[in-house]
């Protein structure tokens, strides 16, 4: 497979697609991170997120009237430092500070996040194990912070 990419047109495509990609991919990552966390964390203050019960059986030693609003807010204030590219920094620091504890459930709830302890997820356990993605993403994204060359589109 790597012969048809060596030479000729599929190399040409494959250069200006790897190009193209490279050019926008950590903008739209940084934007397509700042959109999850905005959404969701906006659902919690206005009362209406799936995540809520979740929230409140986890962290059942604070007032859950008052904490998963502040979380709420907390994850908006991440995705919208996100949005601004001086900021990242700040995104960044907030969201290492938020992620681990999205991972309590799964050591506080384990009736509610697994069918099969340790591998079968239920869908909350699911939605639990996709911020391994966005741990991911955060690393990616911290390690543009000192560029300089990443070209912004907005």
């Amino acid at each position: 497979m790597e012969k048809l990419f060596r030479k000729g047109s599929l190399a040409d495509i494959d250069k200006r697609i790897s190009g193209w990609m490279g050019q926008y991919g950590f903008v739209t990552l940084r934007f397509s991170i700042a959109i999850v966390f905005i959404w969701f964390g906006i659902l919690k203050p206005l009362g209406i997120s799936p995540a809520e019960e979740l929230v409140r059986g986890t962290v059942y030693w604070v007032d859950p009237d008052i904490f998963v609003p502040l979380l709420g807010w907390w994850e908006v204030a991440i995705g919208v430092t996100l949005l601004y590219r001086p900021l990242v920094r700040i995104a960044i620091l907030l969201l290492f500070l938020q992620i681990p504890g999205t991972f309590l459930p799964l050591v506080l709830l384990p009736e509610i996040t697994f069918t099969h302890i340790p591998y079968g997820l239920t869908t909350e356990g699911q939605y639990i194990i996709k911020n391994l993605v966005i741990i991911g993403a955060g690393l990616v994204l911290g390690g543009t912070v000192r560029r300089d060359d990443e070209k912004e589109i907005l």
